[in-house]
């Protein structure tokens, strides 16, 4: 959807062909893959996807969305919140209902909006956030190095062409890495902004806590992340977890980030 057809066929393939030469196997002789994929909601993209990895791995296929091996990998098929903050962002809880015999699944989205409409918390998000930030305190003559390191990053030479820059949409989770520095570099506007989007997420996690509420009673729930934000960002990280603990203590969030992968393992060995 982003690069185009065959530009993303070429690096499906590609990575295809390298996970078979690092695990030295024939991917005709695997048995059952599991992939997640963002978008493949969307019929063209799953019949991309289905279509291209079919070339050359061979037995059963399962496509899932990316948001389905995440959850796996911290629940194994049970109920939880996956928190998703990387260069966007995206939240998905799962219920699972046992009525007698029968087992029912609800899933609830909140976020996932794409850069100009949402993302709240991710990469992109920060980055958009700190050149207002630092546009603002320009306004109003708050000390912040934010539009200095902003203008340095992307090599400009005025305040101008960085408003310029920046009204042309460009990837602004790119600046994500440049807002850290500051803020462990003492600039306080910086270390705001990353707050806030560790705020925006736990506002986030609440809601989709709530929505699954609705279902009944869930009982516990955890809330597991991945995504290079949550990972790699500790502030974005540490004030997510300080809000749940005030808005919703009963959420327990994860030590550790998920690794996907494990989840799409667990799919693909049918759950066991």
């Amino acid at each position: 959807m982003r690069v185009g057809e065959e530009e993303a066929t070429t690096r499906l393939l590609a990575l295809l062909h390298e996970v078979s030469s690092v695990a030295g196997v024939d991917l005709k002789d695997v048995s059952r893959t599991c992939m997640g994929l963002a978008g493949v909601s969307i019929a063209v993209v799953r019949e991309w996807a289905e279509s291209t990895v079919r070339s050359v791995v061979g037995g059963e296929i399962e496509l899932v969305g990316d948001e389905e091996i995440g959850l796996d990998a911290a629940f194994r098929g049970g109920a939880g919140i996956l928190v998703v903050a990387g260069t966007g962002s995206n939240l998905v809880g799962r219920v699972v209902v046992q009525e007698g015999e029968m087992e029912s699944v609800g899933k609830y989205w909140v976020g996932g909006w794409g850069p100009a409409l949402g993302d709240e918390g991710s990469g992109s998000w920060i980055g958009v956030e700190a050149v207002k930030a630092g546009l603002w305190a320009h306004d109003r003559g708050v000390p912040t190095r934010l539009l200095e390191v902003v203008q340095e990053f992307w090599g400009l030479e005025s305040l101008g062409e960085l408003v310029e820059r920046g009204n042309a949409q460009p990837d602004f989770a790119e600046l994500a890495p440049v807002v850290v520095q500051c803020a462990e570099d003492g600039d306080e506007l910086a270390a705001a902004v990353l707050a806030r989007a560790g705020q925006e997420l736990a506002e986030q996690v609440a809601l989709v806590h709530l929505k699954m509420m609705e279902a009944g009673d869930i009982g516990p729930i955890g809330v597991a992340y991945t995504g290079s934000v949550l990972e790699r960002i500790g502030a974005v990280r540490d004030a997510m977890v300080a809000a749940l603990a005030e808005s919703a203590p009963e959420l327990k969030v994860m030590d550790e980030a998920v690794d996907s992968l494990e989840g799409a393992l667990w799919r693909a060995r049918g759950g066991s």
